[in-house]
């Protein structure tokens, strides 16, 4: 119980800045004597504000203009609960946990722009997994930088768990390698880490095509799930940043980081809306455990009250 009192109690605070953004935890918006136009058309700012998007912000308000008259609710605290409500069912698609059971080994390809956590969630996920009772290998498919494969090798004594790397060389052949070295030792998940890039950048999208496909030599059906790790401050980047990774690779999940009191979280709504790829994870620190299975009820509750 304390554990998840702590947790509820982290993702209230790394939410700080998107509920500040609507009205203080819509506290505020919600304090009048009356549900009537001026109130919808600060919640309508408000959510544009925690960077809902435009067609998300206009889906919520019609569902809840629908609910405020089929419930003939005229009471603002009675329209809060139902704005808690239809944000749960907006985000309810991205809930989906992750399967653990399909492969041996599961095959995990991480994705992303630089700079957006991916190193430091694929530490977190591999510790996550451990407790899951799965043993893991990750292979340092980041062969640009020095400082990633440093870092992810880091991670990886840190879990007590084998990293597969070289100095250099083709980000394809380390984790074809590192294929082959989990299949060997009987590993349940293989997680795979690649270089940062933009989408922008078609030489290294291709280059990132170029890992999916051997992967999929070296075991078949893998990479089993194509993760992007997306970082929670980047507002509505974020949904563009889906959409290119999603056209390129075929994206199964998301992870989203630093939900630490900067970032406005309301994006994920956006996503929800407009490209609902699921949202399998959620980190909200800088602590190995600070990464969870996103709920869509959880969310919207932090997110509101």
């Amino acid at each position: 119980m304390l554990a998840a009192t702590s947790w509820a109690a982290r993702l209230r605070s790394g939410l700080a800045r998107t509920r500040a953004a609507l009205g203080g935890g819509l506290g505020a918006l919600f304090g009048g004597a009356a549900v009537d136009e001026p109130l919808y058309e600060e919640l309508e700012a408000a959510l544009l504000t925690a960077d809902c998007g435009v067609e998300a912000t206009r889906t919520l308000l019609a569902r809840l203009r629908e609910r405020a008259r089929r419930e003939r609710i005229v009471e603002p605290p009675a329209l809060k609960r139902a704005l808690r409500e239809e944000l749960r069912l907006l985000l309810a698609p991205l809930e989906k946990p992750l399967d653990l059971t399909r492969d041996r080994p599961l095959v995990i390809m991480i994705a992303g722009v630089n700079g957006s956590g991916k190193t430091t969630s694929i530490g977190k996920l591999a510790k996550w997994l451990q407790g899951q009772g799965r043993s893991v290998l990750l292979a340092a498919g980041d062969t640009f930088r020095a400082a990633a494969r440093e870092q992810l090798v880091a991670w990886g004594e840190r879990n007590g768990v084998a990293v597969i790397a070289q100095k250099g060389g083709d980000a394809a052949a380390v984790v074809f390698d590192a294929a082959a070295a989990a299949r060997a030792r009987g590993i349940d998940v293989l997680i795979a880490d690649t270089a940062g890039r933009l989408p922008t950048q078609l030489h290294l999208m291709e280059e990132i095509r170029k890992v999916k496909r051997v992967l999929g030599k070296a075991l078949p059906g893998a990479p089993h799930e194509i993760l992007l790790v997306l970082d929670a401050n980047t507002g509505q980047n974020g949904l563009a940043q889906v959409r290119a990774f999603d056209e390129a690779l075929g994206l199964t999940g998301l992870v989203l980081t630093k939900l630490d009191g900067t970032a406005r979280g309301g994006v994920v709504c956006a996503i929800a809306r407009e490209r609902p790829v699921p949202l399998l994870f959620i980190g909200v620190g800088e602590g190995i455990d600070d990464l969870r299975p996103f709920d869509a009820a959880e969310f919207a509750g932090a997110l509101v009250d």
